[in-house]
């Protein structure tokens, strides 16, 4: 069955490797749908990517790829990319606010890939996102298409772009964030919730700091009602910074609203010189409100379903979004491969398999949001004699659950081997 294009230069094409000749289109070319495009394309399905930017751009910021997404990555081939553009940190290293005392420092690098097999990775989103564009034949991804609508015929779906096309599948997956429209036409529309923080981000030349001789860690400092952390990405060229600020009320959703500089170094009064030094460094800030949803009772309906920040958008407290995401398409593409002749079950099964474990990470991240914000006091002195003592148990033994998981492998079996296994 050819994978129909409606577009003056969309060509009807013979499906490849899969038996049904399963199409599959994805709505929303980020780090979740360009890499579950890979999955599926690398196991046999003929799947192509729509996305309404007109070119793929990243605007600045970190993004960190824990063993858990980077065997998917490796087994998609981008090992190489992986190594050459991030940033393989030592450690983790969370302090206090003011006078910068190591609370907590625990190991990354060989240790970490000696226990679970890959690398953790900390990266420059545009050399993620870039990595995963290149891995795909530039014929299986279309920009400048504007998702707006789709038809679930029952056997096929027809999606609708702003201009005017329509495109035939037999899968439609939304990978289209936050703001989804896919989730929208499935669901309803729903207003995201507020969290009540905002982060200023943004990139420092890693030569201003060079006079801070900042170890290749993944620093968080914790305060009262803020927090702050900073890390080297694009092969040490660049530090990446979040700053993380408790705020009553904010209207916008946007990942690309220029800030204040002098803001944002107000926002840090009285803290460690080396935060005040890196805010003090950048030439721009962006500032980016952060929204979440209460997890969805359900991510599918008939053969169109979501994955990434489109069903489990979470506050990035647990350095889980991406690597979540990566992992939907790497479920995702095992549940297509075992369905045979129903993709509507697979759909299901992959939310049955998926939505528990994305909602814990959900949950996880609220947490560390308090967890990092306590005011100085009783409950804060707490916090920090049980992170000195090792009581928090940040531990291999106690991250297993998240670093171990191979989201390939779904209900205790493995995945067909072309799933797995193609490089």
């Amino acid at each position: 069955m050819g994978y129909a294009d409606g577009s003056a230069t969309g060509r009807a094409e013979a499906s490849t490797s899969t038996p049904d000749g399963l199409r599959v289109a994805v709505v929303g070319a980020g780090i979740g749908g360009l890499s579950a495009a890979l999955s599926l394309l690398r196991a046999g399905f003929d799947v192509r990517v729509f996305e309404q930017a007109p070119t793929l751009a990243e605007i600045g910021a970190g993004v960190q790829v824990s063993p858990n997404a980077s065997r998917i990555l490796h087994r998609l081939g981008l090992a190489d990319e992986l190594a050459r553009t991030g940033v393989r940190p030592v450690a983790l290293h969370q302090r206090r606010w003011a006078d910068g005392r190591t609370l907590l420092r625990a190991p990354l690098g060989t240790p970490l890939e000696q226990t679970f097999g890959y690398p953790y990775y900390q990266m420059h989103r545009a050399d993620l996102l870039g990595a995963l564009a290149r891995a795909l034949p530039a014929d299986r991804l279309h920009l400048g298409r504007r998702f707006t609508g789709l038809t679930d015929h029952g056997q096929v779906v027809t999606a609708s772009f702003a201009d005017g096309t329509r495109v035939k599948c037999d899968v439609l997956v939304g990978a289209d964030g936050i703001h989804s429209t896919v989730r929208r036409e499935l669901f309803g529309a729903e207003a995201a919730r507020f969290t009540g923080c905002v982060a200023y981000r943004g990139l420092v030349p890693a030569h201003r700091l060079r006079h801070l001789d900042l170890d290749v860690s993944g620093q968080v400092w914790m305060g009262p009602g803020r927090h702050f952390v900073h890390y080297f990405v694009s092969g040490r060229r660049l530090v990446n910074f979040v700053g993380v600020v408790e705020r009553d009320a904010w209207t916008r959703e946007s990942w690309t609203d220029r800030g204040d500089l002098a803001e944002a170094l107000a926002a840090y009064p009285d803290w460690h010189p080396q935060v005040r030094e890196i805010l003090a460094s950048v030439d721009e800030t962006y500032v980016w409100a952060l929204f979440d949803r209460p997890p969805l009772p359900r991510w599918s309906a008939g053969r169109v379903t979501l994955l990434g920040d489109a069903c489990h958008p979470m506050l990035p407290f647990l350095a889980q979004g991406a690597a979540q995401a990566i992992e939907d398409g790497a479920a995702l593409t095992s549940c297509l491969v075992e369905a045979g002749p129903d993709p509507a079950a697979a759909l299901v099964r992959y939310e049955r398999v998926r939505l528990p474990r994305t909602s814990r990470m959900q949950a996880l991240s609220a947490e560390n949001k308090i967890r990092f914000h306590l005011p100085d006091g009783p409950e804060q002195r707490e916090r920090d004699a049980r992170m000195a003592s090792g009581g928090t148990d940040w531990s291999f033994g106690a991250i297993a659950w998240i670093y171990r998981h191979d989201a390939a492998i779904v209900d205790g079996r493995p995945a067909a081997p072309s799933a797995l296994d193609r490089t």
